[in-house]
């Protein structure tokens, strides 16, 4: 099969090809319970930025080559022989993980923290004509759903899903949320929160281009991160701060400022990576912030999201490339080009 293969690390991101298109051999059913898909569509995600800087590699045990891509969707190709709940031809949406069914976090629905492979991150991914994902992995998609179109929210929809309904359990109609960052996740974040709660949405970002698409993804207010955007966010909110504010930046100063936006009593949640909380334990006790990580959702979690796309409440916002284009694809998420999130089409 064709395929877009990582051979090399690249720390400073300044490499023309940071992948190679190579011929690699089809993944084979070896257990009763594998599943391989012929990708429909591949998301291109910033973490993939962050494997190729190498980040990844004291994180996770993978070796070079290896290809890339955890957002996956497409159709069963081939089914092990104990699987059931789909059939070949079925589309289907993949969750990242392959957890293993019998501990106990992955028991109470927490697959994220049960162990196992981890498609794209750990092992090869979706940047490929066919990927092996097991039947625990697969969500069938309705018809009203193409792969191409839904591919990216199998991490980045997933994970914005997971962190917004956490939040929706702490905002009631009045309150303010503020979303930082409107690229990928956030745009999914804005939706998410518009169909779980009735708080008032602020979109944060410092990209023109974001903020419109923060506009059409149902934000009440948008404010532009050009050093003013902490006194502007305490004026919309009449100097308090936000109940809510989910940061999908996570890195610069939008930690600090983050946490100076949230206001007494609120709640600060952490996706975005590469930055540091700082605060100090006099503060957390004098504000009683809550400050809450997140990382992908659970298999529940997508079937909910799944649910909401179907009805037209979440709306991906993509543009498309070819397989033999990953690097354009890359190259344009690192400059800020892509406007939501690209998707490679083998």
């Amino acid at each position: 099969m064709k395929a877009a293969v990582l051979t090399d690390y690249d720390p400073s991101l300044s490499r023309q090809q940071f992948v190679l298109q190579q011929e690699v051999p089809d993944p084979e059913i070896t257990s009763p319970s594998d599943i391989v898909v012929r990708i429909g569509g591949a998301g291109v995600c910033r973490t993939d930025l962050h494997i190729i800087e190498g980040l990844w590699r004291e994180r996770v045990s993978v070796e070079l080559p290896y290809i890339m891509g955890h957002e996956n969707a497409g159709w069963v190709e081939a089914v092990g022989g104990s699987v059931e709940s789909v059939k070949v031809g079925d589309p289907v949406i993949c969750h990242p993980l392959l957890s293993r069914g019998q501990t106990l976090a992955a028991r109470r629905g927490n697959d994220m923290h049960a162990g196992g492979a981890f498609p794209g991150i750990d092992s090869d991914g979706g940047y490929a004509e066919l990927l092996k994902t097991s039947e625990r992995a697969v969500v069938k998609l309705p018809q009203s759903l193409a792969p191409k179109d839904v591919a990216p929210y199998a991490d980045a929809g997933l994970t914005a899903y997971h962190a917004v309904k956490k939040a929706a359990v702490n905002l009631v109609p009045g309150d303010y949320a503020v979303v930082i960052g409107i690229g990928g996740l956030g745009h999914i974040g804005v939706q998410v929160l518009k169909a779980l709660s009735g708080a008032a949405i602020i979109a944060l970002d410092r990209s023109e281009m974001a903020l419109q698409l923060g506009r059409e993804s149902g934000a009440d207010h948008t404010v532009r991160a050009d050093g003013t955007e902490l006194d502007q966010v305490l004026a919309l909110t009449g100097g308090l701060g936000a109940q809510v504010v989910i940061d999908f930046v996570g890195e610069g100063d939008s930690v600090a400022k983050g946490l100076k936006m949230t206001r007494n009593a609120g709640f600060y949640y952490i996706v975005g990576y590469g930055g540091k909380v700082e605060i100090s334990t006099m503060d957390m006790i004098v504000s009683e912030k809550s400050i809450v990580g997140n990382l992908v959702g659970t298999y529940p979690d997508l079937v909910e999201l799944m649910a909401l796309a179907d009805r037209g409440l979440v709306k991906l916002a993509t543009r498309e490339y070819r397989l033999n284009d990953a690097n354009s694809a890359l190259h344009d998420l690192h400059r800020g080009q892509v406007k939501g999130r690209a998707v490679l089409i083998p």
